[in-house]
């Protein structure tokens, strides 16, 4: 039997909240989804790496912008 691997923790130690998104810096979660990690199970792990995701896509410039 194969039991999937568990869930890393985006954490990258740079911990500073931004005022202006609410996300922290380094790992793009919010000050709520940091606390509750620990607690959460793989399912909602994977569901939070995928707000990590959308919010870097969404955070990060287009080809167009970063070729000015």
């Amino acid at each position: 039997m194969h039991l999937p691997s568990p869930v890393p923790s985006p954490c990258i130690n740079i911990c500073r909240m931004s005022a202006a998104t609410g996300l922290c810096e380094g790992c793009q979660r919010t000050i709520d989804e940091i606390a509750a990690w620990s607690r959460m199970e793989d399912h909602e792990k994977r569901a939070v790496w995928q707000l990590i995701e959308q919010r870097r896509a969404t955070a990060a410039p287009s080809a167009t912008e970063a070729s000015r």
